[in-house]
């Protein structure tokens, strides 16, 4: 077999079942359904869940958890999917094929329950309105999953993100046409840019009305094409279950991301009057399909033997593990695996917190823009970078020319570089020339690998981590009795008072310095335990991420790590949490400013806060008037006392920490420089004489 050049990426596709988790298994001629794969749910949130029950005249959210059936013709996926089979047409070209009787007799909306039913959907977050109707109808009093109301669209596709990002099922919006479906275009580019599953199935006008400006009509279809893997308006009530079907399957298989249905009013007021042909497929144009290369070709077998010998020769090895890593629950298991057997340091993405035990010993914590100094440290050294599952986005590079200057020389000289693995084709070589690529679902392929792994003791290069450890933690100037909180402390002693609980915990947060407080400086134990807008950014972000993941994980404390200004974008959604006593809790970090942004104006700016000061409502009556517990703490003294009953109690909560306006998150690359050239604040200086060296041949 011919050589690959080392300067190209050799991109091989390792045939992975995981990487088509949920098969179309949609046999209209059965009665079955694709069913969201119990492998990709986390294992915490697996055993209950908590019903919304009729209280008066609404539904509330029942305290105890209880277990909700799956429908008898819905089954559940193993680790192993399989294509589907065609519908057998008999020996002659001319038979008929299966036509299905199952649908007949219902409207459009009964269909759309019916298969959200087949598919296993538990939890439904939506608006109703005109457009949608017929759909709200047919789900009304539904025993077959639970319906929460947000305040806002926008709040229910982030609850539907919180839901998908706590359980690795698909989050699902139910809204109207117009607004409601414009509405939801931020949660769904921000579920794109984090590779989450989500299904939004939004009214239209009648058929017969689109193009006339009715009320309420908008293009959602030409809107949402940029921030979905697909979408399609459904023009005749034949196509719900294989367009439904379709959005399912795509919203999951590889990178997972959000889907839309369009669902014009006069198709969903419809009844189903003829059977329809079973078998239904999801082979859709739009989409051309991989065809994974069988693991044992000698193609594969020789990136494999290529990368492990890297793997096994290299000096300064380190792993770079993203969200990828989360996809299956053995995912973290065998990244703990690879790096012991190995003996390899692992450092995670944003969305890859929780990946990776940050108290084990080869724990490099987060790097990046604002991630740990060691890790930045080691990166820009390492004569080898085994990427799991991430991307090489700008936050975790810096300056691209200047990044990896050591594992660029390696590769060079055929003794290091980067190994990709990694789902997308599209992200292989995108923003960094990978040495090896090994394309396909990253927890199947670690698989492959590990089996051949050999240990190093790599003695040195784990006595220079272990210097960097000591010399450059995360670090901040304590607050003196008497005087403002530092924020860093508030979310210290959280730590402190949840430490022998992580398994119980889930944090969620907005967007701004309080994001990467939370990111630095409480420890990340536990996969799926992190719910944050990383790609998008988006504020507001927390508090219905928070509500979705409590919906998931009802046994869990989910606490959203909230900003003042980040906060206030969805804060109206506590009624949401009160109405069905969703027990979510915010911590809110205030201090009177969009902090980030204050940040950098102090920085580059010369300090002219040009609308970055907030006039904040009082928080603690915020909270109770929409019928929540509200408490607040501004001294260190009183610090333990209030985050103790903060955790206590039971219900909706908002812990307003009054906290210092002037504090920054350090570290922090400035725009254009390289992650060796971060910012370590105004007490701790780099001092590394030997960096020089080590970035170059190693």
């Amino acid at each position: 077999m011919a050589a690959i050049s080392t300067a190209a990426c050799a991109v091989i596709v390792a045939q992975s079942s995981s990487s088509t988790r949920f098969a179309p298994a949609l046999s209209a001629v059965a009665g079955s359904a694709l069913t969201l794969a119990s492998a990709a749910r986390a294992p915490a949130c697996r055993a209950s869940r908590a019903a919304l029950q009729p209280v008066g005249n609404q539904r509330r959210w029942k305290s105890q958890a209880t277990s909700q059936p799956i429908p008898s013709n819905t089954t559940r996926s193993s680790s192993t999917a399989t294509a589907p089979t065609p519908v057998s047409t008999g020996s002659s070209p001319l038979t008929s094929p299966h036509l299905d009787h199952s649908f007949v007799g219902m409207t459009g909306g009964e269909i759309v329950h019916d298969m959200l039913r087949r598919l296993g959907v538990r939890t439904v977050f939506g608006y109703p309105g005109g457009a949608i109707l017929p759909v709200y109808d047919a789900i009304y009093e539904s025993p077959h999953f639970q319906f929460v109301l947000p305040r806002h669209e926008q709040g229910g596709g982030h609850m539907a993100e919180g839901y998908a990002r706590a359980t690795g099922e698909v989050g699902v919006v139910l809204v109207t046409s117009g607004p409601g479906a414009t509405n939801v275009v931020t949660a769904m580019q921000d579920a794109l840019s984090d590779g989450t599953p989500m299904v939004v199935l939004c009214g239209q006008v009648p058929t017969t009305a689109v193009g006339t400006d009715a009320f309420q009509e908008a293009d959602v279809v030409g809107i949402s094409r940029s921030c979905t893997k697909w979408n399609v308006m459904v023009k005749d009530i034949s196509e719900l279950p294989r367009r439904i079907n379709e959005a399912f399957y795509i919203a999951t298989q590889g990178r997972p991301g959000p889907v839309l249905v369009d669902l014009p009013k006069d198709v969903t007021a419809a009844t189903l009057t003829k059977p329809i042909a079973g078998g239904i497929d999801v082979a859709i144009p739009q989409i051309r399909p991989l065809t994974p290369a069988p693991q044992h070709s000698p193609a594969f077998a020789a990136v494999v033997e290529r990368s492990v010998n890297l793997i096994n020769n290299a000096k300064r090895p380190v792993i770079y593990a993203g969200q990828g890593i989360l996809s299956s629950p053995d995912g973290p298991k065998l990244l703990k695996e690879f790096a012991e057997r190995a003996n390899i340091p692992v450092t995670t993405t944003l969305q890859g917190l929780g990946g990776f035990d940050e108290m084990h010993p080869l724990s490099l914590h987060m790097l990046g823009m604002h991630g740990a100094a060691y890790a930045n440290l080691a990166m820009q050294t390492a004569d080898l970078i085994i990427a799991l599952g991430a991307r090489f986005d700008d936050r975790v590079t810096g300056n691209l020319k200047k990044f990896a200057p050591a594992g660029k020389a390696a590769a060079k000289e055929g003794r290091g570089g980067i190994i990709h693995f990694e789902i997308m084709p599209k992200n292989i070589n995108k923003v960094v020339i990978a040495t090896e690529a090994i394309e396909g679902d990253v927890v199947t392929n670690l698989g492959i690998v590990l089996p051949l792994l050999k240990r190093s003791e790599r003695t040195e290069w784990f006595q220079t981590i272990a210097e960097w450890k000591s010399k450059y933690p995360f670090f901040y100037e304590k607050s003196k009795e008497g005087a403002a909180l530092k924020p860093q402390e508030v979310l210290e002693e959280l730590e402190r008072q949840t430490r022998d609980i992580k398994e119980k915990v889930i944090i969620s947060t907005g967007v701004g310095q309080h994001q990467m407080w939370a990111a630095q400086f409480l420890r990340w134990r536990q996969p799926r335990s992190w719910i944050s807008s990383g790609g998008l950014g988006t504020m507001g972000y927390g508090l219905p991420a928070a509500i979705g993941a409590k919906v998931a994980c009802p046994d869990k404390i989910v606490i959203d790590v909230d900003g003042d200004a980040s906060f206030c974008m969805t804060g109206m959604e506590l009624m949401t949490a009160r109405q069905y006593n969703i027990g979510v809790k915010v911590l809110l970090l205030n201090n009177d400013f969009q902090g980030m942004v204050k940040q950098w104006q102090d920085l580059f700016y010369k300090q002219r806060y040009s609308g970055t000061q907030m006039t904040n409502p009082d928080f603690v009556k915020f909270a109770e008037s929409m019928g929540c517990k509200g408490i607040r703490v501004s001294k260190i003294e009183d610090l333990p006392a209030a985050i103790a009953e903060f955790l206590a109690t039971n219900e909706p909560v908002v812990l307003d920490a009054v906290v210092e306006k002037d504090e920054h998150v350090v570290p922090m690359v400035p725009a254009g420089k390289a992650l060796h050239e971060m910012e370590l604040g105004a007490f701790l200086k780099l001092d590394e004489p030997r960096l020089g060296e080590m970035m170059g041949p190693a």
